[in-house]
């Protein structure tokens, strides 16, 4: 028979779809809304002094604003997190911002320190609110091959807020007095409002009522019902135990060992907020190759536990305050890294618990804090209280995260040859949330960690 040649279309290889990117654009409002709830984190702290004589209270009475913001934070976001999860993102992310919004304006009118008290805690509801309903909208909506990318840039502008604030604080207070910053606040947080409403689009379960399953106090616990998630948290509260307890310490440590003055210790806040941005973004990255190689992301999380111990024994022990700086630019890159990763993964792995995931991620970040602080003020000199409870912390955090790692390795790095999703009670392909009453099998493959397309609502068009 005479043979034929293949046509030109024939021929050719198979066209091959463009990378996915992440769609910045979409992402705009809630990148803003994230920037702004960190620089009100610290904003506070330096207009203490002028706070407290513009309403005639002590400085220690002032910083009841600090208290009360932080400790309603944590304690009602977990809470909310599971409002969130049971109502959608948009609803939860608007009545958040609403609130946010309120809560500065009310700061910034304030004529006494009961009802500054007042408009942090409004400020800090609507945080918790917001926060981690913006952490599972962009784990759902982000295209699964950039998922690690969206999350590292929204963690890269909080902690840019967090290190912002303290400074821009100082700027605005001595341009306007103590209430600029407020205002400018308020003013950010309503040009953020117009962008989440185009932008956040409304899903079948946002403002769900009537037939759906009303919403249990029990749901605030589902996570630790889980295995994997109460693993990671496990891990958490100890890294961040040895994170920001030794971090406290550090300038003391610094100033007794190099002698050094109060602007030279402000270097510390830049390199901070340098490196957890750094480390946040280049974590994504990491995390989205890893898991389109599909040899999951989990891997890394004892990896920035151990850079992180080994850096904090350095910054704390180094010999020339050189060093010392180095150590801790390295420090909190690998921080940051920690932190986009396991945000990820709480966000992705359970969807139907995206935002109580992210929620409870806040709560044991206070918890370990407050648990390092105490372990690390109990030496009797700042150096070795900073190196012991920095590094034997961080170690033990790694040490734990082994088990974890291997809980959620891949399928296919396991001989199957294809990455694992996770089972919803349907099976893989029901594509439906289970109940927050009924955790997926320990030991079942998770998104967050394992494959792509998993996370549900997720989008492969670049798309929010």
């Amino acid at each position: 028979m005479p043979e034929t040649t293949p046509s030109a279309a024939e021929a050719a290889p198979p066209a091959q779809s463009p990378p996915a990117r992440v769609p910045w654009a979409a992402y705009t409002g809630v990148y803003l809304l994230l920037f702004l709830i960190g620089t009100e984190t610290f904003l506070v702290s330096p207009l203490l002094p002028t706070i407290a004589g513009s309403v005639g209270v002590s400085v220690a009475a002032a910083a009841s604003t600090v208290t009360a913001y932080t400790l309603v934070y944590a304690l009602t976001a977990p809470f909310l997190g599971a409002v969130s999860d049971r109502f959608g993102r948009r609803p939860t992310i608007l009545a958040g911002t609403l609130l946010f919004l309120l809560g500065n304006a009310l700061a910034a009118v304030a004529g006494n320190l009961t009802v500054l008290v007042v408009a942090r805690v409004v400020g800090a509801l609507g945080a918790a609110l917001a926060g981690p309903s913006i952490w599972a909208h962009i784990a759902e909506t982000a295209p699964a091959p950039v998922r690690g990318r969206a999350v590292g840039l929204g963690m890269a502008l909080f902690s840019a807020g967090q290190v912002l604030g303290v400074p821009a604080g100082s700027f605005l207070a001595g341009w306007g007095g103590w209430r600029a910053s407020f205002w400018a606040l308020t003013a950010l947080t309503a040009a953020s409002a117009p962008l989440l409403l185009a932008q956040i689009e409304r899903r079948p379960k946002d403002g769900a009522a009537g037939g759906a399953a009303p919403l249990r106090f029990t749901a605030v616990f589902s996570v630790w019902r889980d295995g994997v998630l109460r693993h990671t948290l496990i891990v958490v509260f100890l890294l961040q135990a040895a994170n920001l307890g030794a971090y406290t310490f550090l300038g003391s440590a610094l100033h007794d060992r190099f002698g050094l003055s109060v602007n030279e210790l402000g270097l510390l806040g830049i390199l901070v907020g340098a490196g957890s941005a750094l480390g946040s973004l280049v974590a994504g990255r990491i995390g989205d190759r890893a898991r389109e190689r599909g040899s999951g992301d989990a891997v890394w999380i004892p990896v920035w536990c151990l850079v992180l111990g080994g850096a904090a024994v350095l910054a704390a022990l180094g010999a020339t305050s050189l060093l010392a700086y180095a150590a801790v630019l390295v420090w909190f890159f690998a921080s940051g890294a920690f932190g986009t990763l396991v945000q990820t993964l709480l966000v992705s792995s359970r969807p139907d618990l995206g935002a109580t995931s992210s929620s409870w991620n806040s709560a044991t970040l206070y918890a370990g804090t407050a648990v390092g602080v105490a372990a690390a003020g109990a030496f009797a000199h700042a150096d070795t209280g900073t190196a012991v409870v920095g590094g034997g912390l961080a170690v033990l955090a790694g040490l734990t995260a082994l088990p974890l790692v291997g809980r959620l390795r891949p399928a296919g790095a396991q001989g199957s040859g294809e990455s694992a999703a996770p089972e919803g009670p349907g099976g893989p392909e029901s594509g439906k949330s289970a109940a927050p009453e009924e955790p997926a099998p320990e030991g079942t493959s998770r998104a967050g960690a394992v494959g792509e397309g998993s996370a549900k609502g997720a989008v492969t068009d670049g798309r929010a």
